[in-house]
């Protein structure tokens, strides 16, 4: 488990399937994150590095990160951000375990390349969408969560320029 704590709120910077591509729309939207969440489909230590440049990178290995770089990268984690309990998973339904039951506030993923920001039995589930490759007729996306002492604020879905 990860803890990054600061005082006051944090900019929680999310994103997922870059699949080889960040967008300079997409680094511009997570500008100003305090830590960034990437829920996997990498797609290469390139990528990690570049996010590392804006903020902290938590990252989960996705079913498309192959090689040396991908391998260090776990298929799950948790990351505790001012108290919050966040699980991190590629694809949602490799959970292996019971959020709600395990206490976590949030559960980060990514892999269907669709937006989505659902709550059940009280746990937020947040997918950013896909930031990379533009897939079917999808929106091109990151999200953004805000983080304080007393909880997590709504997860907000940010439409990014797809041209790049």
């Amino acid at each position: 488990m990860t803890d990054t704590t600061k005082r006051g709120s944090l900019a929680v910077g999310v994103i997922s399937d870059t699949h080889g591509l960040l967008r300079p729309s997409a680094v511009a939207a997570l500008d100003g994150s305090d830590v960034i969440l990437h829920a996997g489909d990498v797609g290469g230590q390139d990528i990690l590095d570049a996010l590392g440049e804006i903020a902290p990178v938590h990252a989960v290995r996705g079913n498309t990160d192959r090689g040396p770089w991908a391998e260090l990268l776990p298929r799950t984690e948790i990351v505790s951000l001012q108290g919050a309990q966040i699980y991190m998973v590629h694809d949602v339904e490799d959970l292996d375990l019971d959020p709600a039951a395990a206490d976590f506030d949030m559960v980060v993923y990514g892999h269907s390349h669709r937006p989505d920001v659902t709550t059940r039995e009280g746990v937020v589930y947040f997918n950013p969408g896909a930031a990379g490759h533009r897939r079917f007729n999808l929106p091109v996306t990151v999200g953004r969560v805000p983080v304080t002492p007393s909880g997590m604020g709504d997860p907000e879905i940010v439409h990014i320029e797809a041209a790049s």
